[in-house]
């Protein structure tokens, strides 16, 4: 396989990244994982070298990028904790912001011309109009939210100056682990509800905290629309096939179109399981919408990308077999 085939993975030993460097092996390239591995797991570094390193240490990025000769990066590195970002706004700010602007610095000295971009739906803040489509407004209410689109941002400006071909993917809620269970979600503390939840199931965690049960939603519980993160991974070898034939840079929904409650993900994994879930009805979480569900159409028309997993038991089943892999390996009960 010749350099051009490298594909720099910025965060790839993080749980979307991981997955996306297995699609990147799968598919024929060379995934080089950079990653300061603050959030990241060694363990999941599988289909390529591991380059440890931060996004703020530009000599390094610089380093990497003239080692590989990549032709192309794809960008997961971001803390991603809303609430922290509230707390430490500074930290998002100098990480996700800063760090971004870094590697845009580096790969246009280094002739780089092509990045895949992970963004979030937290850029639209709270819908005015469902299912959300890219051309929402953009009102980000947290410092996380308000960091991607600040990215995002720089990205299309330093494609319009730089001629730079760049996509930013807006991911919904991610889930799911790999079906061959080679790897999955290992995050501490852990924010992702199907995860808790399955905590929950296999005795875990005592008891499942829903925030808010007074929803105007079908059963009082917040609504997503839960995206498999082997579907994710599949979205960023079709950015990337884009670029690569000429694609404008442009940004993606990813979603299935479809929302699922908070209640709805318990009954879920009590079927999957044969458990019984015990939960607690607390007050909600401020700047919690009611309801977040995608529009993915534009994807599908220009990448012809298309979740794969739509039922959301066949998403929490892959989570609960991964699960209880790691469990087994690791000699907890389960």
């Amino acid at each position: 396989m010749n350099s051009r085939s490298n594909i720099i993975v910025v965060g790839g030993a993080g749980y979307i990244g991981s997955h996306t460097c297995k699609a990147l092996a799968m598919s024929g390239y060379h995934p080089v994982v950079y990653d300061n591995l603050s959030n990241g797991h060694i363990e999941a570094v599988k289909w390529g070298p591991l380059e440890q390193g931060d996004i703020l240490e530009r000599k390094k990025i610089d380093y990497v990028f003239k080692k590989y000769a990549p032709e192309g990066v794809m960008h997961f590195a971001a803390y991603t904790a809303v609430g922290e970002s509230v707390q430490e706004p500074g930290k998002f700010y100098r990480n996700n912001v800063v760090g971004s602007l870094n590697l845009l610095e580096s790969m246009r000295e280094n002739n780089v011309d092509k990045m895949v971009f992970s963004s979030t739906c937290a850029i639209y803040g709270i819908p005015e109009k469902l299912p959300l489509s890219e051309d929402h407004p953009q009102n980000p209410i947290n410092p996380y939210g308000a960091s991607k689109a600040m990215t995002e941002k720089m990205l299309f400006d330093f494609s319009d100056a730089y001629h730079m071909k760049t996509i930013s993917l807006r991911y919904f809620n991610a889930a799911g682990a790999d079906p061959e269970k080679e790897i999955g979600a290992s995050h501490y503390p852990m924010t992702h509800i199907i995860p808790i939840v399955i905590e929950a199931a296999c005795g875990q965690r005592p008891f499942v905290e829903i925030y808010g049960s007074d929803y105007p939603t079908p059963d009082g519980t917040g609504v997503r629309d839960y995206i498999h993160v082997s579907d994710l991974a599949d979205a960023h070898i079709l950015a990337l096939e884009y670029l690569k034939k000429g694609g404008e840079s442009t940004a993606f929904n990813l979603g299935t179109g479809t929302g699922y409650s908070v209640r709805d993900v318990i009954r879920a994994v009590e079927k999957v399981s044969g458990k019984t879930i015990k939960t607690r009805e607390i007050s909600r979480r401020p700047g919690d919408a009611p309801i977040f569900v995608a529009k993915s159409d534009y994807a599908e028309k220009i990448m012809g990308w298309k979740a794969k997993y739509v039922n959301l038991e066949d998403i929490v089943k892959t989570a609960y077999e991964w699960h209880k892999r790691r469990a087994g390996n690791t000699g907890k009960k389960i």
